[in-house]
């Protein structure tokens, strides 16, 4: 039984969404589409077991999604949005079902399928919850669609606490930068970091992947502008910038939160926590654990020639290194 102090959240998954993009995440660009996936029934003694084994590796861990949401507090509100008829989607029901995850059915009402539908319906349902529900603490929106900045938006003006969760590569940057905070679906405990293949895992044609290959190589932090959720719509082309290493991003990020730490005040050593949570409002979509390192102090710890830390007193500081070679 939850104490009345609790915080109280709402998770609201655009299911779709969070399914195509892990899929186009392993498999590629509008894979999701070209396989065929949204009427591939797996069971089926006709399916063909090549995209069967490409959508089992592509299956999303929705027990982990529902785990960190519950970090936050009590999930009073606990809805997933899909036409729960797709076979696809349906092989979900059991353990979505099992978590008390209420299926909220999207009917298909044109031969475009459900476009949009999600959207609007879980938008809707959002703002009517923030207003019959006053102790609704924490709104999670789990997609990465930008439809859903004005959203985020409208739930933190009205003073909830915003947390978005998408994958990498189809996440707009706008919907994380709207965010109070951001997470990458490979981020989550207990998810094992994808590494992008056009082949089966284990398939000659797949990549091996080698022992000492970190995560910020294995896998690709770029943001892209979200797709529609049907199998006949155009995809979006996404932007991708592959030439940007993310660990040189994070950084930057911590290069520039010291120097506003630092003109904020007449302190030379900054408290470590203060500087992450300027780095996480800066920039919600920061997470150390993607980039390879097991802490923040273990990330901080490995820009030794940028940044100086000070474990002697009570508190962990940090200050950049007055020799740093930084660019003003």
């Amino acid at each position: 039984m939850s104490e009345p102090s609790d915080p109280r959240v709402g998770l609201y998954i655009d299911f779709d969404n969070i399914v195509i993009s892990r899929y186009q995440q392993l498999h590629g660009r509008n894979a999701f589409q070209r396989d065929g996936i949204r009427n591939f029934d797996k069971s089926s003694r006709d399916a063909d077991p090549e995209v069967a084994a490409k959508l089992t590796a592509a299956t999303v861990d929705f027990n982990a999604i529902i785990d960190f949401a519950a970090s936050f507090g009590t999930l009073v509100v606990n809805r997933a949005y899909a036409d729960w008829s797709v076979p696809v989607n349906a092989s979900y029901q059991r353990q979505l079902m099992s978590r008390a995850v209420d299926l909220t059915q999207l009917f298909t009402t044109t031969t475009r399928g459900t476009k949009n539908g999600a959207d609007i319906r879980l938008a809707v349902d959002v703002v009517e919850d923030l207003f019959r529900l006053p102790d609704l603490t924490h709104i999670i929106i789990v997609a990465g669609d930008s439809d859903y900045i004005a959203l985020a938006q409208k739930a933190k003006r009205l003073g909830r606490f915003v947390v978005g969760i998408g994958v990498a590569g189809s996440t707009s940057t706008s919907l994380a930068a709207a965010c109070d905070e951001f997470e990458d679906y490979d981020s989550l405990p207990g998810i094992v970091a994808a590494v992008a293949s056009d082949a089966v895992p284990g398939s000659a044609k797949a990549p091996a992947a080698s022992m000492d290959q970190t995560p910020s190589k294995a896998r690709k932090l770029t943001v892209v502008p979200m797709f529609s959720h049907t199998e006949d719509a155009r995809f979006e082309e996404p932007d991708v910038a592959e030439d940007i290493d993310p660990r040189t991003l994070a950084t930057e990020l911590l290069v520039r939160a010291l120097k506003i730490g630092h003109a904020k005040g007449d302190d030379e050593w900054l408290n470590t926590g203060t500087v992450k949570n300027q780095m996480r409002r800066m920039d919600p979509s920061f997470n150390e654990k993607p980039l390879g390192f097991r802490s923040f102090t273990d990330f901080l710890s490995s820009r030794s020639e940028l940044v100086e830390l000070n474990d002697e007193g009570p508190q962990r500081l940090i200050r950049l290194r007055p020799d740093a070679d930084v660019r003003s």
